[in-house]
């Protein structure tokens, strides 16, 4: 059975519906029956493929942002959002920006800000004179920054896999995901002029230092997170747990908005979320074996270099190929199959790791955009109650700012390179 053949089995069996760990894994068992190897090893390769420690950060990760949107800590962030830059020309456009990089530096994933702040954002937008597509179109735009800012999930996966620093990873994510935010808000700026978009209110000092105060101990978990992870203070992991313990500190001694109830509640959605991503981590563990021990990286890095051996075009084949497997693939099962066979390619054509990590995430993170997959697409729909296909409509324009960093972070390593030399070389 060649490797052609798995290919072609798992795309059918995703195209068919079936769940990307169950294509995942079927399609590896029966590579690996049809050629004769026991079926122990389907096993041994799960277990290996999560028997991981960092591994252990994103269940911590996911329930610290649940915690914070049942506790109502999504609320004073997007308050003190507002009371910052919601005096600007389409204001409520730049506080939907703010906010998701503030989120960023708490959940970790594009789907959590889009389902914690999403129904806020866009309710308000509406309520101020917006039109629906621009409200929907930022928001989904906006969330992608949350992987790209630490703590990101993707980022953990991509260093477990890649074995490759994740404390490097989530310093070099910093630039690019401010690069986002900016970017977004000159597109917002623009839409604005020409839409005649309102003001949300005019700056107040007075307001503005009685929100920062409201949202103060809320604004201390993305320091804690990513402070004591670049410092050294904590691991990955710990920080996690750290974030974990102080979201429900605030949300059961300082506010007094959860209850134990609702903290059980967190868990077990919390423990869903979990099993669904180790579950595709754990099959893709197969997958990624079959394609390590059949040299597939090597035959693929041959091929490509080959063609050509420019670094431009390598880059720009690598990315348009991403850009395509991330419209119909789940993230992190993309980055487990993608990263055996493209990290080596990278490698050889002189690309750091962390370098390659960045521009891999942010490529992936443009497929939660765009149809058929499109989870934050799906998530906002659902939210706003608007028909997916129109929300893919008002997504489309804000491509073009993201596409733009994505192609500086391509090609000028400085800004996704300089925090992690400095910090970490």
């Amino acid at each position: 059975m060649s490797i052609l053949f798995l290919f072609l089995m798992l795309f059918v069996l995703l195209v068919m519906g079936v769940p990307v760990a169950v294509a995942l894994g079927l399609s590896s068992l029966t590579f690996i029956l049809f050629n004769g190897m026991p079926s122990l090893v389907v096993l041994h390769n799960m277990i290996n493929g999560i028997n991981s420690f960092p591994l252990i950060a994103i269940p911590f990760f996911i329930l610290a942002g649940h915690l914070m949107n049942t506790g109502g800590i999504t609320t004073k962030i997007f308050n003190f959002a507002r009371a910052s830059v919601g005096w600007a020309h389409g204001g409520l456009g730049h506080v939907n920006i703010g906010a998701s990089v503030i989120f960023a530096g708490m959940s970790g994933a594009a789907v959590a800000d889009a389902g914690g702040l999403g129904n806020i954002e866009i309710k308000a937008m509406r309520d101020a004179g917006y039109d629906t597509d621009f409200s929907v179109g930022i928001t989904a735009a906006s969330s992608t920054i949350g992987p790209i800012i630490p703590p990101s999930l993707p980022l953990v996966i991509y260093g477990v896999i890649a074995d490759t620093s994740i404390g490097q990873l989530f310093a070099a994510g910093l630039i690019p995901g401010v690069m986002m935010a900016i970017a977004l808000m000159i597109m917002v700026a623009w839409k604005a002029r020409l839409n005649n978009y309102p003001r949300d209110e005019r700056f107040s000092v007075k307001h503005f230092f009685e929100s920062l105060l409201d949202a103060t101990l809320p604004l201390m978990t993305p320091i804690i997170i990513v402070g004591g992870i670049i410092t050294g203070v904590f691991t990955p992991t710990e920080a996690a747990i750290a974030a974990v313990a102080y979201s429900a500190f605030l949300g059961l001694v300082v506010y007094r908005t959860l209850t134990w109830r609702g903290i059980l509640r967190v868990s077990m959605d919390t423990i869903e979320t979990t099993a669904a991503i180790l579950m595709i981590v754990a099959s893709s563990a197969i997958f990624g074996w079959i394609l390590t021990a059949n040299q597939v990286a090597g035959q693929f890095a041959d091929v490509l270099l080959g063609f050509t051996d420019n670094k431009i075009v390598i880059l720009l084949l690598i990315t348009l190929m991403v850009l395509i497997i991330g419209c119909f693939m789940e993230t992190i099962a993309s980055i487990t199959i993608l990263v055996p066979v493209l990290l080596p390619v990278a490698v050889t054509i002189g690309l750091d790791p962390v370098h390659f990590g960045i521009i891999l995430i942010l490529n992936l993170m443009l497929g939660l955009l765009t149809p058929p997959v499109g989870m934050v697409l799906y998530v906002l729909s659902k939210v706003s109650s608007v028909p997916f296909e129109r929300c893919v409509i008002a997504t489309a324009p804000f491509l073009v700012p993201l596409v733009t960093v994505l192609l500086l972070m391509t090609f000028v390593p400085f800004f996704t390179m300089w925090l992690p030399t400095l910090i970490y070389r």
